[in-house]
C-alpha cells in the first residue's frame, strides 16, 4: 500500500519569536519521516517565518494545497505558539481530509517571550473556530506534545490509520457474489444507505461464476494451483478439488479486476458445495492475506467493517462467527470454517473437509475449508449493519488466547478474551448486529471510530 502523505501547516501569531516556527518545521518534519510517513511544507520564504497568520498567508497556503490536490492523505495544523485563526481557518476552509491539531508543551520554567509558546490556550480557541466553521478535526491524546516523543510516535500511528480509512472508504466497491443465502435473513442489507456513504455493491450471479469457471485459461489455473500447492492436505482428495479451488480463484480475481472492487461477500453455500463439491474458504482465505477482504456468508455489511479494519492496520483481515460463551465471564469463543488468512496462523494451514457440508451434501462436497491454529495477541474487532437508512458500526479491542477449544472441534477456533465480554455479547443483540465480526491484528479502535464517525459519518459506538 502506499504511503501515507501529510501536508504541514504551522500557526503563527507575530509578537511570539521566529525561531519558534523554524524548530517546528525542524522538528515535524522529522516526527512524520521517522514513523515511515512521507509530508509536504510549503516554501517558508512564502510566509512569515514559514508560518500562517494572516488572511494572505493563509490564502497562500490554501493555493498550495489545491496546487498537490491529491498528492496529501491528511493535514497537521501544528501550534509551535498560540496561533492565529484567521490564517488557519482561510488555509483549510476547501479541506476534505482529515486534520490532526497538535500543540506544543510550554515549560514552566520558561515563561519568558523568548520562549514563551500559550500554544494550549491557542489550540483551544483554534479548535473553537474550526467547529464554528464545520472544519473536522482530530487530536492528539494528550492536549500539548511535542513531536519528537513516543507519545506523538503514537498520536501519528492513529492518524495514519484514519487517514488511510478515510482515503479508502470514501469511494468503495463491494462486490456481492451470488444471492443471499435464504436461511440468513441476518445479512439483509439497506444498499441506498450504504450508496450515500459512497459504497457501491455490484452483484453477480453464481451461474456467471460457475460459466466463467469452465472457460479459464489452462495458465490462469496452472497459477493459482501454485498458489494453492503450498496448503497441506490436498493429497487426501481428488485431484479435481484443487483443479476447482484454482478455477474458482482465478475468477474471483478476474471479476475484482474488471469490476474494481474493494472487497468482496460471498454465497459460500449451497451451491459451491452441491455443484462444484468444494467450499470456497482458501480461495477467498487468500484474498484475505492479500488485502481484499473476502467474507462468508454474503455479509456485505461486514465486508465493508472489513476494510475499513485492513485499512486502518494496513494488514490482513479475517471474519468470524462470535460462537460459543467461554470458560470465564470475559471470554467468547470465535469460529469459521475458514477462511482465515495464513498470517493468523503464523504460515498456511491444512486443507479440510467442512463436516456439516459433509454431513448435509455427502462425502468430499465441503473441502476446501483452511485450519491450523490462529495466533494469540492483540486484536480490533467490530461489525456493521444497515438500519434506518444509515449506517452503524461497532468497535472494540481485546485478545486472541491460548485457551484451549475442545479438540473435536472443526474448523478454525479461538478463544477471545476482552473486559467485559459479557456486556459486548449483550450489545450485539440489544442492537440487531450479525453474529460476524471482523478481526484484525493490533490496536486500532481509536482509527477506525474516528475515521467512521467524524469523516465518514457512521454511527459508531466504541465497547
Amino acid at each position: 500500500m502506499e504511503k501515507i502523505r501529510l501536508a504541514l501547516y504551522f500557526g503563527n501569531r507575530g509578537f511570539f519569536p521566529g525561531e519558534l516556527i523554524a524548530d517546528a518545521r525542524r522538528e515535524l518534519a522529522e516526527a512524520v519521516s521517522r514513523n515511515g510517513l512521507e509530508y509536504l511544507m510549503m516554501d517558508p520564504a512564502l510566509t512569515r517565518y514559514g508560518g500562517g497568520e494572516t488572511l494572505a498567508e493563509g490564502k497562500r497556503f490554501a493555493e498550495f494545497l489545491e496546487e498537490n490536490r491529491g498528492k496529501y492523505d491528511g493535514i497537521i495544523l501544528c501550534l509551535p505558539n498560540f496561533g492565529d485563526e484567521n490564517g488557519a481557518l482561510e488555509a483549510l476552509r476547501e479541506v476534505t481530509v482529515p486534520i490532526l491539531v497538535q500543540a506544543y508543551p510550554d515549560e514552566p520554567d520558561k515563561m519568558d517571550f523568548s520562549h514563551r509558546r500559550d500554544a494550549l490556550c491557542g489550540k483551544i480557541a483554534m479548535c473553537n473556530c474550526l467547529r464554528q466553521r464545520g472544519i473536522r478535526y482530530s487530536l492528539t491524546a494528550q492536549p500539548t506534545v511535542h513531536p519528537l516523543t513516543k507519545e506523538f510516535d503514537e498520536d501519528l500511528r492513529v492518524f495514519a490509520g484514519v487517514c488511510r480509512v478515510v482515503k479508502g472508504m470514501k469511494r468503495l466497491r463491494i462486490g456481492a457474489i451470488g444471492a443471499r443465502t435464504t436461511a440468513f435473513k441476518t445479512v439483509r442489507i439497506d444498499e441506498i444507505a450504504m450508496e450515500n456513504k459512497g459504497i457501491g455493491v455490484e452483484t453477480v450471479d453464481l451461474s456467471q461464476v460457475f460459466a466463467r469457471m469452465r472457460e479459464v485459461p489452462p495458465e490462469a489455473v496452472a497459477f493459482q494451483r501454485s498458489i494453492f500447492g503450498k496448503y497441506r492436505g490436498w493429497e487426501a482428495y481428488p485431484p479435481v478439488k484443487l483443479e476447482q479451488m484454482a478455477r474458482l480463484a482465478a475468477v474471483l480475481k478476474d471479476l475484482i479486476e474488471e469490476m474494481e472492487l474493494h472487497a468482496v461477500a460471498i454465497r459460500c453455500w449451497p451451491e459451491l458445495e452441491q455443484q462444484l463439491q468444494i467450499a470456497p474458504c482458501l480461495a477467498m482465505a487468500e484474498l484475505n492475506e492479500h488485502g481484499i477482504p473476502a467474507a462468508c456468508e454474503m455479509d456485505v455489511s461486514n465486508a465493508v467493517m472489513m476494510r475499513a479494519l485492513s485499512l486502518a492496520s494496513d494488514s490482513p483481515v479475517m471474519l468470524l462467527d462470535v460462537n460459543n460463551n467461554g470458560a470465564q465471564a470475559d471470554e467468547c469463543i470465535l469460529f469459521h470454517c475458514s477462511a482465515i488468512p495464513a498470517s493468523f496462523m503464523g504460515g498456511p494451514g491444512q486443507v479440510k473437509e467442512h463436516l456439516m457440508f459433509r454431513k448435509s451434501y455427502g462425502q468430499g462436497s465441503g473441502a476446501g475449508i483452511h485450519v491450523g491454529k490462529i495466533l494469540p495477541g492483540e486484536v480490533t474487532f467490530g461489525s456493521l449493519k444497515t438500519e434506518a437508512g444509515q449506517l452503524w458500526a461497532f468497535v472494540a479491542q481485546g485478545d486472541l488466547t491460548d485457551a484451549p477449544v475442545g479438540k473435536d472441534f472443526f474448523g478454525c477456533g479461538v478463544v477471545l478474551k476482552k473486559e467485559g465480554m459479557d456486556q459486548v455479547l449483550t450489545y450485539l443483540c440489544e442492537n440487531g448486529y450479525r453474529h460476524h465480526v471482523a478481526i484484525v491484528k493490533g490496536r486500532w479502535q481509536a482509527s477506525v471510530a474516528e475515521a467512521l464517525t467524524k469523516y465518514l459519518g457512521y454511527q459508531t459506538q466504541i465497547l
